[in-house]
């Protein structure tokens, strides 16, 4: 039997339009697909946000339905740390992480830092993402956002020495950092990494497929390199540390905010600097990754900013600057 003295969650699909499209080495979309778990206890409702992935087999139906099976678990007293053996690091245990910390926030009415033993997240400075083009349509897009101090730019193969070279040219000032969302190749990985160090790029996110990566280990790497789907959560660390400088960490890949946070400790003892990343979502998915920006060498956490609107109460952004969440919106 359920029991009143346990929550009840709830889920769905939202849809929110994307301003313009979004595109990448692996293709264009014009709008985010989120899950959002809701778990309800004593009138408090405790929310996460999360983007099922089809780059790791996941699909917003099939997130949906996961979360939809934990709803018997959940009225029988499953809670946020047995969770964590319960489902699997990915989207859906995200957005019921998140939920479940939301909901202890709320119900102990502290901020989710103070919860955690954490510190404050202050305001920091977000990446802006320059959507794979041409030459010619990138160095567009860059000439508008050239007032912002950091720029992600996405990169997709042939060409792409024109393109960065186009893109530095627009934005003289900017720093920037390059994902290459796997779409290098062994063969002119080097010729790559030379191409970027030559515009003065600083960073470049995961030249090569995931699992397809040792070349990284034998060459001498003029710039830093960060993982991103060469990563997932702490077990993915060791087997890194040649390889890559720095680690990408998104909440949709650890399965929220709990490992995440184990995460970002277990790379700095490891070496790795951070990026903390998102998916293109609202800012109830960007909320909880304020958390670990203090951790952070680079913080990515622009989604909202790439939408046609966010949703009522998001993220304060000031330009380039992103503000902590209120705890109206989530912790």
């Amino acid at each position: 039997m359920t029991s009143s003295q346990f929550p009840k969650l709830d889920a769905r699909i939202e849809r929110w339009p994307i301003a313009g499209s979004f595109t990448i080495s692996r293709g264009a979309k014009t709008e985010a697909v989120t899950v959002v778990a809701e778990v309800r206890h004593d009138g408090r409702i405790g929310r996460g946000e999360c983007v099922p992935y089809p780059r790791y087999g996941e699909t917003p139906e099939e997130t949906l339905a996961t979360l939809t099976s934990m709803q018997e678990p959940v009225a029988r007293g499953l809670d946020r740390r047995a969770l964590q053996a319960v489902l699997p690091a990915g989207a859906a245990r995200n957005a019921l992480d998140c939920a479940f910390l939301d909901l202890e926030a709320k119900s102990a009415v502290q901020r989710v830092w103070n919860l955690l033993g954490r510190p404050a997240p202050q305001a920091c400075t977000t990446a802006y993402t320059i959507s794979l083009g041409t030459p010619e349509a990138m160095a567009a897009a860059t000439a508008k956002a050239a007032h912002r101090p950091l720029l992600k730019i996405k990169l997709g193969g042939d060409g792409d020495g024109v393109r960065i070279a186009a893109v530095r040219n627009a934005a003289p000032e900017s720093e920037l950092i390059v994902d290459a969302n796997e779409a290098w190749t062994p063969d002119n990985l080097e010729q790559r990494l030379a191409e970027c160090a030559d515009a003065g790029v600083t960073l470049v996110e995961q030249p090569l497929p995931a699992g397809r990566d040792e070349a990284l280990a034998r060459i001498r790497r003029p710039l830093a390199v960060c993982a991103d789907e060469s990563v997932h959560d702490r077990s993915s660390l060791p087997g890194l540390r040649e390889r890559y400088d720095a680690v990408n960490i998104k909440l949709d890949k650890t399965g929220g905010l709990t490992e995440a946070l184990a995460m970002a400790d277990a790379a700095q003892a490891l070496g790795f600097e951070i990026m903390i990343g998102c998916m293109v979502a609202t800012s109830l998915a960007m909320a909880p990754a304020m958390l670990l920006t203090h951790a952070a060498r680079f913080v990515d956490l622009d989604g909202p900013l790439l939408l046609a609107r966010d949703r009522d109460g998001g993220l304060r952004y000031d330009g380039s600057l992103v503000y902590p969440p209120d705890a109206t919106l989530w912790g």
